[in-house]
């Protein structure tokens, strides 16, 4: 199968590691539904990259924290990681950093918005880096691990407690919190909910997820962020 010709040069450069196997970088990249559109050419998809990159995730993340967090209990190490290797912080992280415009998707996929969806955008985080420890082993995933996730460590681990954290804001600025629907899509079995944080009579940051509660969670931690970006002007 010829590729549509990614130029990887920049993304090697955003990462700061060079492959020695592009094979890797294209298979990393490959989404399910292109593999499904192509289906006589035998490309693989990256779900056993993705499969190798979550175990290596956890293991590099908890050895790290481990490290840096040596009085830290073992339950707050276990919400802390799970903090940061989240759908959502990963997703975000693939966004902002535009790991989405290497993805080969379908047509169908592409139309639909799969170059944004938080499911797809998670999952190639884990492609590459397992395609880094396949090509490199343990010190550049690591280095990826580190300079990908592993900063601004106390802004990510608001996520995990982050409905907790803006309802106490609520209460002791005396305002009213509650989170509306603003909309939801897709089919019963894989609906896509949109709700809006409301402070009082403010309307605040919006939050997408499977679940109503996930979708709560991001709009909680969306907000937070915006709080305490404009306490600091």
């Amino acid at each position: 199968m010829t590729f549509p010709g990614n130029d990887y040069s920049k993304f090697e450069e955003l990462i700061d590691y060079e492959f020695k196997d592009k094979g890797l970088l294209d298979t990393a990249f490959t989404h399910k539904s292109f593999v499904n559109e192509y289906r006589e050419r035998e490309i693989p998809s990256y779900e056993r990259l993705e499969f190798l990159g979550d175990a290596i995730l956890e293991f590099i993340t908890s050895k790290e924290l481990f490290t840096r967090f040596p009085d830290m209990p073992e339950g707050e190490l276990t919400k802390l990681r799970a903090s940061l290797v989240c759908e959502y912080t990963l997703s975000q992280i693939s966004e902002e950093c535009g790991f989405n415009s290497y993805i080969y998707l379908s047509k169908g996929e592409e139309h639909t918005g799969g170059r944004n969806r938080s499911s797809i955008l998670c999952d190639i985080f884990e492609s590459i880096l397992g395609a880094v420890y396949l090509d490199g082993g343990l010190r550049p995933a690591t280095k990826f691990v580190k300079k990908f996730l592993l900063t601004d460590i106390d802004s990510k681990r608001i996520f995990y407690d982050a409905k907790t954290i803006l309802q106490e804001y609520s209460q002791k600025n005396g305002l009213a919190l509650r989170y509306d629907l603003i909309k939801e899509t897709g089919p019963d079995h894989n609906k896509t909910y949109t709700v809006q944080a409301v402070l009082g009579e403010k309307s605040m940051e919006c939050g997408e997820g499977h679940t109503l509660k996930s979708a709560e969670q991001i709009a909680a931690h969306k907000t937070i962020i915006l709080i305490k970006a404009e306490d600091q002007d």
